[in-house]
Formats: structure tokens, sequence, C-alpha cells
């Protein structure tokens, strides 16, 4: 009889050790549940929160498109405009004959419209272009060269001046930075946009306020390490490609 008892006892003791494992698989199991319902909540916001930054990129990338198609509207006007004035030039030669007393007065004109068209475009070595054009005027007056040759200049600089407006490159000019003089390397990105960087590493871009250009140093380092990839890619004569950059775009009107 005492060893009948001493079995069912034994077998009692098993039964509930097994119980309280099952229970504990049990707690475990809820609690990796719950864990995995937690991390599908969480994915589940991350993707809303996805979503929403795609819809604000492509709202602001839309945009941009918008404005860079109004600055190609522009500058292909102020190409058609400078096509013009090259026409009315052939036209008026045409009907003067080309005689030498005749053309000095159309060549002044013709030197005179150019020079507010680089006047008042980017700020683009904007002094260096004026001065070329006023040596043409000064030695044309003085006879220093014939009016063959201040044509054939006069021509060139007109050309010069629709090829800027396609031209993508870096350069080096001086900027005016709170009312200092720096010496600073420059990106010119046709006519539309022109960003400077200078040795003291300060960044950023040239705006057109109402006729008059500034030069707009940027604070945020996103928008500087933009422009310090620009610099680095044109260093490395790489031209093409595609590149984030703060809105630059300048508006400018054609008189």
């Amino acid at each position: 009889m005492g060893k009948f008892t001493k079995l069912i006892f034994v077998s009692t003791v098993i039964a509930i050790s097994s119980t309280a494992v099952y229970a504990a698989d049990n707690t475990e199991m809820v609690k990796s549940i719950m864990k995995l319902r937690a991390d599908v909540e969480g994915l589940y916001t991350q993707i809303d929160e996805n979503k929403d930054s795609y819809k604000s990129h492509m709202k602001s990338y839309a945009m941009q498109i918008a404005d860079n198609e109004v600055q190609i509207n522009r500058k292909t006007t102020a190409i058609k405009v400078s096509n013009a004035e090259i026409v009315k030039l052939q036209e008026q030669i045409a009907k003067k004959g080309a005689t030498a007393n005749d053309l000095t007065p159309m060549l002044e004109t013709a030197i005179d419209n150019l020079e507010k068209i680089i006047s008042t475009g980017i700020p683009f070595k904007v002094e260096e272009r004026v001065a070329d054009l006023a040596k043409i005027k000064s030695d044309l007056k003085s006879g220093n060269i014939t009016q063959e040759k201040a044509l054939s200049l006069l021509w060139a600089s007109y050309d010069d001046a629709i090829r800027l407006t396609k031209e993508i490159g870096l350069f080096k000019q001086h900027v005016q930075i709170d009312d200092i003089q720096k010496l600073a390397k420059v990106v010119k990105i046709g006519t539309a946009m022109m960003f400077f960087l200078t040795p003291d590493d300060q960044t950023g871009y040239v705006k057109n306020n109402n006729g008059t250009y500034e030069y707009i140093v940027v604070e945020e380092s996103r928008h500087k390490e933009q422009i310090h990839t620009l610099f680095d890619a044109l260093q490395k004569q790489i031209r093409t490609g595609y590149f984030n950059l703060p809105n630059a775009l300048m508006i400018a009107g054609v008189k």
C-alpha cells in the first residue's frame, strides 16, 4: 500500500510540472505575437510616412520642373531677341551698302544694345565683357580698327552672348558678399543659374531681386553639400547627370 501511494504522488508531481511548462510556453508565445504585432504596426506607420515624404518630394519636383520650363521659355525669348538684333544688323548693312561712313552709327547703336543686354543680364564677367565692347567703340572712333574689323568683333560678341545662354562651365571671378569682394569659383548653368564657392568655403547662388543681382550665402548644410557636389563634378569634367540643387533660377525680363 505504501509503494502505491508513492507512485501516485510522483505522477501528480509530473503532471503539475507539465502544466507549468505548457503555461510558460503560452506566455512566451503571447509575448512573441504581441511583439510581432507591434513590429507590423510600426512598419505600417513607416510606410505611411514614406508615402507622405514621396508625395512631398514629387510635389517639389513638379514645382521645379514648372520653374525650369518658365526659365527655358524666357531664355528662348532672349535668344530670339539676340538673333533678331543680328538679323537687323545684317539688314542695315545690306541697305547701307557697307560703306565706311554709313557703318559707324549703326555699329555704335549695336554696341550700346549689347552692352545693355550684358549689364542687365546674369552677373557673369560683366566688367570684362562691357570693357571689350567699350574698346571696340573706342578703337572704331579713333580709327585704330576699320569698320569691317569692328563689325567682325561685334558679331563675335553677339555670338558669345548667345553661346553663354547654353554653356555650363566652371570659372573664376570676383563676387561681392556683404560689401566684400572675393575671388571665387563660379559655376554658370546657361544664364538660368549661377553658384559660387569662395576660398573660405562660403557657398551660395546669385539671385535676381527686381533687376539687381545679389550673392546669397546658403547656411543649410544640405544645400552646401549639394553645391559642393556640383563643383566637384565640373572639376572632374562631368557636365551631364542629375543634381539636386537649391532653387537658384534667375527670372529676368528682356527689354
